[in-house]
């Protein structure tokens, strides 16, 4: 790994924001999926939570994540079970649905733990996300439309998620685990020794200050060997 790219990627998860997060609840269409990654990529998100109702959908989904190296995917098998972790980690739930109790997405306070939840595209969220969430958001809409494209409305709100947080200082220092951060460093650094590693199931070795491989003579060993 160059000294360039080391610096680039240390630069990348020192603005990863560990405790804000996307829970996409059966979306599957190839190119929603890739754009609610890139934008949470875009605004600093590390993690996303994804939610399948059906084994098809959930091949086809991890698929399309999968092309993005920079955003961890924790798939779910029900939504009980994602907002069950995502409380657990203390993040309060949002789902993007208008209801009698919903209230304007910039009224939220995004500088707490933070998960949004958005649903499949033709049904929208389902009745369990609506029961557990903690809050209704919608982004206000005056025309003939009834509501945006998933990844749309995601980027609307992430970026005002963004803005709360540049404003109150929540970029300027690290956030990740120290185990996280090696663990992007060196898959993002060597990426063959990464598949070595996970063949072989080799612990990942430390990374030096200009990013190269500190092993001893035992793991390169174990690495050449067939």
């Amino acid at each position: 790994m160059s000294p360039e790219r080391f610096a680039r990627i240390n630069a990348l998860l020192d603005r990863r924001q560990a405790d804000l997060t996307l829970c996409l609840e059966s979306v599957h269409k190839n190119h929603n999926l890739s754009a609610l990654i890139r934008t949470a990529d875009a605004v600093g998100i590390h993690e996303v939570h994804a939610v399948w109702f059906d084994r098809r959908g959930k091949v086809k989904g991890g698929t399309a994540m999968g092309s993005q190296q920079w955003v961890k995917v924790h798939h779910h098998q029900s939504t009980a079970a994602a907002v069950a972790q995502l409380k657990e980690e203390g993040k309060q739930v949002l789902v993007t649905h208008l209801s009698a109790t919903a209230i304007d997405f910039r009224e939220v306070d995004y500088t707490r733990p933070t998960a949004i939840l958005l649903g499949q595209e033709k049904q929208g969220v389902s009745e369990d996300a609506l029961a557990l969430a903690d809050h209704h958001i919608v982004v206000p809409m005056v025309g003939m439309a009834e509501s945006l494209n998933v990844s749309v409305a995601a980027g609307i709100i992430l970026y005002e998620a963004q803005r709360q947080r540049q404003a109150a200082g929540c970029y300027d220092k690290p956030r990740l685990a120290a185990s996280e951060r090696h663990r992007v460093l060196f898959e993002g650094g060597h990426p063959i020794f990464t598949k070595i590693c996970k063949r072989k199931n080799l612990p990942y070795p430390d990374l030096d200050e200009q990013g190269q491989i500190v092993a001893d003579e035992a793991w390169w060993q174990a690495v050449r060997s067939k």
